[in-house]
């Protein structure tokens, strides 16, 4: 079922091919490269993916997903390939690893412990000490004018 809605999906996109000569012949292998392009990252317009770029690198790469689309590899294989090659950032999603952990979960630690901080400060803070004889005056007599 999902393989035949896979196949209509890259019917319905076929117009989207810039030359038709690019496409491959199988729509099953078509509709499987088109969803990699979904996932692959363009190096040149960084926040698109390389089907929705025009870019000469979008398209040279569109070239190699069907290349090895082609030649019977998954989805996990091509991925694997354009990641050896051109590294991690290729991918729109990278994969969770503690490398990339850092970057996702750093943020988060760095509120935490300015959380932590801002607790500590305010605990040690002796609250037990009152106002000095001065401030004391001064709090009395500001509150004679606002009576007043």
């Amino acid at each position: 079922m999902r393989r035949g809605l896979v196949v209509i999906a890259a019917a319905l996109c076929m117009a989207a091919a810039s030359d038709p000569s690019e496409r491959l012949p199988d729509p099953a292998q078509e509709a499987a490269a088109r969803e990699i392009f979904q996932e692959v990252r363009c190096l040149v317009c960084q926040n698109e993916s390389i089907n929705d770029s025009d870019a000469e690198l979008a398209r040279d790469l569109r070239r190699v997903v069907r290349e090895q689309v082609a030649a019977g590899r998954d989805p996990s294989q091509v991925k694997a390939f354009l990641t050896d090659r051109y590294g991690e950032y290729v991918l729109l999603k990278p994969a969770f690893s503690l490398g990339n952990a850092v970057l996702w979960l750093g943020p988060f630690l760095a509120v935490l412990a300015g959380l932590a901080f801002l607790a500590l400060r305010v605990r040690r803070r002796d609250l037990s000490e009152g106002l000095t004889v001065d401030e004391e005056a001064r709090l009395a007599r500001l509150l004679e004018d606002r009576d007043a």
